[in-house]
């Protein structure tokens, strides 16, 4: 892979904004268990189905991450795939960090 290319800027950025980010993306999964627990079905299947969603939703990056500087590209694929935030949400970031965005992107065929 290309050598990771941003800014000092990105990575104060980056952490300046994951929070946000994360309350955003964590509000949308309360809406949808929300969602599921008011769906059809026996009661026990939904509480169980939300207990599987809980253990599967905490280990997204939109709901906890360490943040690295090594791994920061990754980081935002990762939110990406997850729909946890758009390229519109990286519109402050560097040219230096959406190439080097691309180039992950380009090479993980996402």
């Amino acid at each position: 892979m290309e050598q990771q290319r941003y800014t000092k800027k990105d990575v104060k950025l980056f952490r300046e904004k994951l929070p946000g980010w994360q309350e955003a993306y964590m509000d949308r999964l309360c809406k949808e268990y929300v969602k599921l627990l008011n769906g059809e079905g026996k009661p026990s299947e939904r509480f169980w189905e939300l207990d599987k969603r809980m253990k599967e939703d905490k280990q997204q990056t939109g709901v906890r991450c360490t943040i690295s500087r090594a791994d920061l590209i990754l980081l935002v694929v990762n939110l990406l795939c997850e729909e946890a935030i758009t390229m519109e949400d990286l519109s402050d970031f560097s040219d230096e960090f959406h190439k080097s965005l691309e180039e992950h992107r380009r090479i993980l065929g996402i």
